[in-house]
């Protein structure tokens, strides 16, 4: 099981790949987990916002989980599962399952769409964590419609069974509250603000654009964690470009176009409602490759 000690560092988003005929790609996959794996991430999360949680089903994940637990073999690599829905029962159920198959942690979201109470979000994380498998916080108001309070977020990461949270509020302002009281390890999961969130606490990230230049991630945060920001910033900077391609249409589409690009997939195939990216950032795109892996080699 996952603790707080170990909720450091580069955690990678894993996207699923598709068939043309919108299936598991689990041969693009192994290729891409193993293309990961080169580099020394601190762990994997499945079935998040980068995976596509919302049109792959549960079977699906399992498979993949099995698949990934097989690529690793006998590495110690963290596996997350995303388990967090809009219903209580049913991340109940997933996170029990996700225990059962090898995770972890769970990564579990902010209840979404119904916009619950204050005490029925923290009665629905007070279920959830009572699972016995650890459970990480997933505040992400862009896509859930509702933004916790300070003190509400304080009192969920006060729960026995949560070890931390991802933080994606697009801001540091949450970062630089927590941190003026000790607290469990927040990672930045809003990744133009990473180099930022670093400087005011973060333990580290869960970053969808770490799929690509993760050696310049990883890098960068193990200069923030010496306590050299200057040049840890400077790193950054180079990354900036980059990211911004990657998030200026809905992700994974741009992150997904990038991989097939690489070889590393074989196809950007997303199941809708996502689509693929528009043709002027692909051209776009295009501008910024030769300098796209400036730090991985």
């Amino acid at each position: 099981m996952l603790n707080e000690q170990q909720l450091h560092g580069i955690y990678v988003p894993v996207i699923t790949p598709f068939s043309q005929d919108y299936e598991l790609d689990l041969i693009s996959y192994q290729r891409y987990v193993e293309n990961l794996l080169t580099h020394d991430i601190q762990g994997l999360v499945i079935n998040g916002t980068t995976g596509e949680a919302p049109t792959v089903t549960w079977e699906e994940v399992v498979r993949l989980t099995g698949e990934t637990r097989r690529i690793l073999g006998k590495r110690q690599l963290p596996l997350v599962i995303g388990t967090g829905t809009n219903d209580t029962v049913s991340s109940v159920k997933r996170t029990e399952q996700a225990a059962l198959i090898g995770a972890n942690a769970v990564l579990v979201v902010t209840p979404y769409y119904s916009r619950p109470s204050i005490e029925g979000i923290m009665e629905h994380f007070r279920q959830v964590s009572e699972v016995g498998i650890p459970v990480i916080l997933y505040e992400v108001p862009s896509r859930t419609g509702i933004q916790l309070p300070v003190d509400a977020i304080k009192r969920i990461m006060d729960l026995p069974g949560v070890i931390g949270m991802k933080d994606s509020t697009s801001s540091t302002e949450l970062m630089k509250e927590l941190s003026q009281n000790r607290t469990k390890p927040v990672l930045c999961g809003d990744d133009i603000h990473f180099q930022e969130m670093l400087y005011h606490g973060a333990s580290g990230g869960i970053l969808a654009s770490a799929n690509v230049n993760t050696e310049a991630y990883i890098h960068m945060y193990q200069l923030a964690a010496q306590g050299d920001y200057f040049r840890s910033e400077l790193e950054f900077e180079v990354l900036i470009p980059c990211i911004q391609k990657l998030f200026a249409e809905s992700n994974p589409a741009p992150l997904k176009w990038l991989l097939a690009k690489q070889g590393l997939i074989s196809n950007d195939t997303l199941r809708l409602p996502m689509a693929p990216i528009s043709e002027e950032l692909k051209l776009s795109f295009e501008k910024v490759l030769r300098n796209l892996f400036f730090h991985t080699r």
